[in-house]
């Protein structure tokens, strides 16, 4: 069997890893690489690739398809791969045009649309949580007037947290909507209904349509910025709690059309049910793709590469979730925030041992200037954790991280500061 794998992005490790296990199988996988020219520093072990084209920032789609018709042209694609948030939308505009089988395209518009995704889960009759685009701070003062605060702001189409305020008074419209439109590239705003509730996210895997819950994580958020602040699994719920999330993710990956691959759902679980935040065709972040693995056994990343390379593997993921063999493990990660003003000089309380079953990393590095908890690129440090119950791992993560403290340098001439 031969393979040839178009990549979008950087792909991290997992091209490498295709070609391994093409080798192992007495297979051919060939990977070629379509991406932005900020990707070409991060690929990785960029000489096992056939061939890596760069496009630039601006260019339209078109030029995209024309340079995957030639990638065709020169070795047919037959699979495409797209492992993060980069390029998914392209990827599917490119899959459409050479008939390679990808996420639908439409499936990736409304997904990554935040306002898109609201209405066709309404549409859809899974839910109606209120939502709409909003093109001035007094248009975001008139929703909230309607559907009553708190309310969310938050770019139409964005990640990491970047942009998104929750406002509770007429007063704070301005300063939010300014952070959501951004100031370089201006982008659209949408503004929703505040959900109360405990938030959770759900990561599954899907193949021809048919979807699996691997694991059910609590999920902490900074109530101002709702970066996120850490992550426990399994998360601890009632049994018909744990029953309501799973269908109601699985309602809602039919509605929004996911056929294949890893996904990450994040929710909230208020007094009517499961209310989605967002979703991403993607495993999730923050380390949670690896903790799933060390909790459940269940490789995400290692199912996507075998079913991009043309595997079934639902069959694999099921068996691995029913081992009666598997010990039951839960995984913590806790992150460290950032001062909202000055200069990072160092990062105490790091020094000597940690706790048996915790690892602790420092993201921040002396110089760098902070400015509060503006997004998940804002945390200064995380502790990962492993227990025999998810309270002990969370108790440990947030115990390593409480150690920590931020030695900071703040201008004392407003001078210096222009």
């Amino acid at each position: 069997m031969t393979e040839h794998v178009l990549v979008f992005g950087n792909g991290y490790d997992i091209p490498g890893r295709m070609r391994a296990r093409g080798d192992a199988l007495g297979h051919t996988v060939t990977t070629s690489v379509l991406c932005r020219p900020e990707h070409l520093a991060k690929l990785e072990e960029p000489l096992g690739h056939a061939r890596i084209l760069a496009v630039g920032v601006d260019a339209p789609v078109a030029h995209w398809i024309e340079l995957a018709r030639i990638v065709h042209a020169l070795e047919p694609v037959t699979r495409i791969g797209t492992f993060g948030d980069q390029c998914q939308e392209i990827a599917a505009e490119v899959g459409r045009a050479l008939g390679v089988p990808t996420h639908d395209r439409e499936t990736v518009r409304v997904v990554f649309d935040k306002y898109a995704m609201r209405e066709r889960l309404a549409a859809a009759g899974v839910e109606t949580v209120p939502s709409a685009e909003v093109q001035t701070p007094e248009e975001l003062r008139a929703f909230a007037a309607t559907h009553g605060y708190p309310c969310v702001v938050k770019p139409r189409r964005g990640t990491a947290s970047t942009g998104v305020s929750v406002i509770g008074t007429a007063q704070e419209a301005e300063a939010a909507f300014a952070r959501a439109r951004g100031t370089d590239e201006p982008v659209e705003v949408v503004a929703e209904q505040f959900l109360t509730g405990d938030q959770y996210s759900v990561e599954a895997f899907s193949e021809l349509g048919e979807h699996v819950v691997v694991a059910v994580t609590r999920k902490y958020s900074d109530p101002v910025s709702l970066v996120e602040l850490g992550h426990v699994m399994p998360a601890p719920l009632a049994p018909e709690q744990r029953v309501e999330i799973q269908a109601y993710v699985t309602v809602a990956l039919d509605a929004l059309g996911v056929g294949s691959g890893p996904t990450h759902t994040e929710i909230v679980l208020t007094e009517a049910g499961p209310r989605i935040i967002e979703t991403h065709l993607r495993v999730g972040g923050d380390e949670i793709w690896s903790m799933v693995t060390d909790a459940t056994g269940v490789d995400l990343v290692e199912y996507q590469l075998r079913q991009c390379v043309g595997e079934k593997v639902l069959p694999d993921v099921r068996e691995t979730l029913s081992d009666p063999a598997r010990v039951p493990r839960a995984e913590a990660i806790w992150f460290a925030g950032a001062p909202a003003t000055g200069t990072l000089v160092e990062i105490t309380g790091a020094e000597g041992p940690q706790a048996e079953g915790v690892q602790l990393e420092l993201l921040g590095t002396a110089g760098r200037t902070l400015g509060g908890l503006q997004s998940s690129d804002s945390r200064l440090a995380h502790a990962r954790a492993h227990a025999d119950t998810a309270e002990r791992a969370l108790a440990l993560a947030r115990e390593a991280i409480g150690r920590l403290a931020f030695v900071t340098k703040v201008c004392a001439d407003p001078l210096d500061l222009l």
